[in-house]
C-alpha cells in the first residue's frame, strides 16, 4: 500500500541548506545530539542560521566549542546563539545533569548521536550493550527527562536519526543486550535504529496531547563522518563483498542532514508523527532486507512493539 507524501520538492540530492530557505526560527531553542562532527554539525548550523538558538549536547565539549567557534565565524549576524552541553548517552549521570540544567521550553530536539557496529561486544558501565545503550537508551532517557520543557513548548518537534540498518534486526527483547547469542556487530546495530524508529512511534502515541510530534528518518549513505570510527573497516568490505549489505548512493554530510532539518523546522511537515522517512520523504515499506536500498520494516512501525519498547525502556533507565 502506498504511503502518503508530504508535500515538498525536496529529494535524495536536497541540502540542509535549501531545505531551511526561507524558514524562521527566531525565539525557538533546539539541542541536537552529537554535534561536534558529521551532520549534526550541519543539522545545528541550518537551524542556527533560521535563528534557533542551538545548544550542541555532546561527548567531547572541547570538540563542541571549536565547532561552535567555526560556525559562528561563518553563520551571519542574524543567527541564533550557539552553546555547547555536556552530554554522554553512555552515562546516565551526564544525561541526569543536562537535564537539570535545562530551563525553559525546548522547542526542536534532534537525537543524532550514535556508534555505529564496534567489532567487540563493550558494555557501558551498567553493562547494556553499547549499541543499544547509546543510541536508543540515552536518548530515550534524555527525551523523557526534557518532556516537561519539550511539552511547555507548545508544538515541539523530536527528530529520532534511525537507519536503513534497522534492517539487520528487529528489537530482540528477549536479548537486548547479547547474553544468550553471540555478538553481532550489525544485528546490534539494527535493533538499536529499529529502537530509534520505535521510539518515535512510541513518543507519537504518548506525548500527541502535549503538542509534540516524533519522527525517525534514515540520512544517508554518508562518507565523511564519525559514526564508522568504531568499525572494522575489512569487516565492512567483506560483509558488503558478501551480499549482506546494500547501501543507497553516497550522500555528502550537507545533504545528510536535510531529513534531520526537514522534520526539525518545515512547515511541509507539520503536524505529521509517529512515521520513518528518508530522502525528505515519508519511506515505503519493505517486505524483507534482501537486496533493499530504502524502505522501513513493518515491525519498526508496529505500535504493539512500540509501546513494549516504551516499557522495557522505562525499566531499564530508572
Amino acid at each position: 500500500m502506498s504511503v502518503p507524501q508530504t508535500p515538498h520538492m525536496f529529494g535524495a540530492s536536497t541540502t540542509a541548506a535549501e531545505v531551511i530557505d526561507g524558514i524562521d526560527l527566531h525565539g525557538r531553542r533546539a539541542v541536537v545530539t552529537g554535534a561536534s562532527s558529521g551532520i549534526g554539525v550541519e543539522t545545528a548550523r541550518a537551524l542556527a542560521s533560521a535563528g534557533a538558538d542551538v545548544t550542541l549536547a555532546v561527548r567531547d565539549t572541547d570538540a563542541g566549542a571549536r565547532v561552535v567557534a567555526r560556525l559562528k565565524a561563518e553563520l551571519p549576524p542574524t543567527s541564533g546563539q550557539l552553546t555547547v552541553g555536556r552530554l554522554d548517552l553512555a552515562d546516565r549521570s551526564t544525561v541526569a545533569a543536562f537535564v537539570a540544567a535545562w530551563h525553559g521550553p525546548l522547542h526542536i530536539l534532534v537525537n543524532n548521536a550514535g556508534v555505529m557496529a564496534p567489532p567487540d561486544l563493550i558494555r557501558t558501565p551498567d553493562g547494556r550493550e553499547t549499541q543499544f545503550a547509546v543510541n536508543h537508551l540515552g536518548h530515550f532517557a534524555l527525551a523523557v527527562g526534557l518532556h516537561p520543557a519539550l511539552a511547555a513548548a507548545d508544538g515541539a518537534r523530536i527528530v529520532s536519526v534511525a537507519s536503513i540498518g534497522h534492517l539487520f534486526s528487529p528489537v530482540v527483547f528477549d536479548d537486548l543486550d547479547y547474553r544468550y547469542r553471540p555478538y553481532d556487530p550489525w544485528t546490534s546495530y539494527g535493533q538499536s535504529k529499529t529502537a530509534n524508529v520505535l521510539f518515535a512511534v512510541g513518543a507519537a502515541e504518548r506525548w500527541a496531547g502535549d503538542g509534540i510530534t516524533a519522527n525517525a528518518l534514515m540520512p544517508g549513505n554518508i562518507a565523511d563522518t564519525s559514526l564508522a570510527r568504531h568499525m572494522d573497516m575489512q569487516q565492512v568490505a567483506d560483509f558488503i563483498a558478501s551480499g549482506e549489505l546494500a547501501l543507497p548512493p553516497q550522500k555528502t554530510v550537507e545533504q545528510g542532514a536535510a531529513t534531520s532539518v526537514l522534520l526539525a523546522a518545515s512547515p511541509s511537515v507539520e503536524g505529521i508523527t509517529g512515521r520513518y522517512f528518508e530522502d525528505c520523504a515519508q519511506s515505503e515499506p519493505v517486505a524483507e532486507r534482501a537486496g533493499a536500498v530504502a524502505g522501513v520494516a513493518p515491525y519498526a512501525l508496529a505500535p504493539e512493539n512500540a509501546a513494549r519498547l516504551w516499557s522495557v525502556s522505562e525499566a531499564l533507565v530508572g
